[in-house]
This record gives C-alpha cells, sequence and structure tokens, in this order.
C-alpha cells in the first residue's frame, strides 16, 4: 500500500481546529466572569445608597463640576433639594483580564532515609529473637545453631533498618 494522505484531515488541522475551540471556550468562560464581576458590582453600589452622607454628596458635587468644565454636554439629572444637578452614574467598562497562567505541581524530592543492615534471628512465630550489626554473621549463625538444638524451628535473615538519630 502507498503511504500518504487517505482523504481526511490531516494532524495539523485537528490541532488547529481544536486550539479554536479552546481559544473560544475561553472567551466564553471570561465573558462570563466579567458579568458575573459586574452584577456583583451592581449590587455592592445598590447596599452603599441609602441615608447619603455629607461627604459623598461633597465628593459628587466636586466631581460633577470637574466633569461639567471638561464635559459640558455630559447628562445631568435633575436636581436635588440644594437645587444642584447631579450627574447621571455612568456605565463602568471592565476590561478583559488577562488569562490565568498554570502553575506546574511542584513535587518534592523524597527524604533520603539512612538505613543499615542486620541480621535477625526469628523463631516460629516471626518474633524476633535477636540482633547483630551487619559484621557479626558468625555470631547470628551460632545462635541460630544453637535454638536448632532445642528442636524448634529458627531461621536467620537480612533485614535493613532505619538509622534513628
Amino acid at each position: 500500500m502507498a503511504k500518504g494522505r487517505r482523504g481526511g484531515p490531516s494532524r495539523l488541522d485537528k490541532r488547529r481546529e481544536n486550539e479554536a475551540y479552546e481559544k473560544q471556550q475561553e472567551e466564553e468562560r471570561e465573558e462570563t466572569e466579567t458579568e458575573e464581576e459586574e452584577e456583583e458590582e451592581e449590587e455592592a453600589e445598590g447596599e452603599g445608597e441609602g441615608e447619603g452622607d455629607a461627604e459623598a454628596d461633597l465628593d459628587a458635587d466636586l466631581d460633577l463640576e470637574l466633569d461639567a468644565e471638561s464635559e459640558p454636554d455630559a447628562e445631568l439629572d435633575e436636581g436635588d433639594e440644594d437645587g444642584k444637578p447631579r450627574r447621571k452614574k455612568a456605565k463602568k467598562v471592565v476590561k478583559k483580564a488577562a488569562p490565568k497562567k498554570t502553575t506546574t505541581k511542584r513535587s518534592r524530592a523524597a527524604k533520603e532515609v539512612r538505613t543499615r543492615a542486620v541480621w535477625v534471628v526469628y523463631d516460629n512465630s516471626s518474633k524476633i529473637v535477636e540482633k547483630f550489626p551487619y559484621n557479626q554473621k558468625a555470631d547470628a549463625e551460632a545462635l541460630l545453631a544453637k535454638k536448632l538444638e532445642e528442636k524448634k524451628t529458627f531461621y536467620i535473615n537480612l533485614v535493613k533498618e532505619e538509622i534513628k538519630d
């Protein structure tokens, strides 16, 4: 059989389609996030109004005067009790947030545990009878021979145990 394309989309075409789909999904997620943020801000603004602090009124008046000078055609509300016109709230333009960077998970290096080899003599029920350092194998075998003369089952094994400082 001849190698080559069989008429279907190539791997590169599929990859491009997948990247376009992921980009579209990302944009939709960002739009929903900005909509949620706008709703939260509107709720927060609605809760903040009510009694009307004197400082807030002064700040609004100062903003009004500054804006009136720079924008003569700014939309103004009907005057309040003082007879001063108030500016309507402008809609806030929310900038899209930069895409979040994915953090890579760092795995910690396993703590190196120091061990030493010891000879252990066990009885028939795997209980430890005696432990000997690695260089005392002859002593461990001598104890094993002595225990075997008593007609019981014993065995010896090399075990690595952790060194505790």
